[in-house]
């Protein structure tokens, strides 16, 4: 399923959620305005590089590689993908956690994204970018806080498609067994020019759902006849 929306009602304005698309966006922007010569060079001098970071793994030089690559991306496709998922599941995230605990949420799973990938294939000269890794820790959020909401979007049947309407544990699940499986077959297989870093997606997921489980703790949570008054409005804006 390609998931377009959640009903899923938030108290407040997501800022940061808000904020981080945009600076995503930017920086993309600015990415093509180089050459191919030039962004592969970026890539290489600002971004984390396994093999430099297995060398290094405590300096400042990686730290900061790790957090200029959440904010690179491959391709039009790749950061639509990412916005889309993260405008669609940050909000929430971020409405339950509070925005200061929701950055330390976001880089947190990015890093633990990039270590478990870096653990997985510490050899690889490949540049890891993209949002993809702190993304996915806010989808095993999502998944821990919101497992029964339902996600619309669209399902794909040969060349029809069609719009359904599924539980978030379903949709989410399904994207992590996709991931699991990929990274799994993808082990020990040689790809030219970069690929999927599937083990930072499943490395982000994990940390996602132990962070919020933690953070939810210290943070309060709504009354439920407050999420259903939410849900209730949300609803009827839905019927126009």
């Amino acid at each position: 399923m390609l998931p377009l929306s959640d009903m899923n009602p938030t108290r407040r304005l997501p800022i940061m959620t808000y904020l981080f698309i945009a600076i995503n966006v930017i920086v993309f922007l600015w990415e093509m305005s180089l050459n191919e010569s030039q962004l592969t060079e970026a890539f290489l001098d600002l971004s984390v590089v396994p093999a430099k970071a297995s060398d290094a793994p405590a300096s400042l030089e990686t730290f900061l590689d790790i957090v200029r690559s959440m904010f690179f991306h491959g391709g039009y496709e790749h950061i639509a993908g990412n916005m889309l998922y993260l405008w669609l599941f940050g909000d929430n995230i971020e409405d339950r956690l509070g925005k200061i605990l929701y950055v330390i949420f976001y880089f947190i799973g990015g890093f633990m994204a990039a270590i478990a990938q870096v653990v997985i294939d510490p050899d690889s000269q490949i540049p890891l970018v993209g949002a993809s890794g702190a993304i996915a820790a806010v989808l095993g959020g999502y998944l821990v806080l919101f497992p029964g909401v339902k996600v619309r979007g669209i399902i794909p049947i040969g060349r029809i498609s069609q719009m359904a309407a599924w539980p978030a544990w379903a949709v989410l699940g399904m994207w992590v067994v996709v991931q699991l499986f990929s990274g799994i077959t993808s082990l020990g297989v040689e790809t030219a020019g970069g690929g999927v870093a599937f083990f930072a997606h499943i490395g982000g997921f994990v940390a996602g759902m132990i962070m919020v489980g933690a953070f939810a703790v210290v943070v309060p949570q709504p009354e439920p006849e407050e999420r259903r008054e939410k849900l209730y409005q949300r609803s009827e804006r839905h019927l126009f």
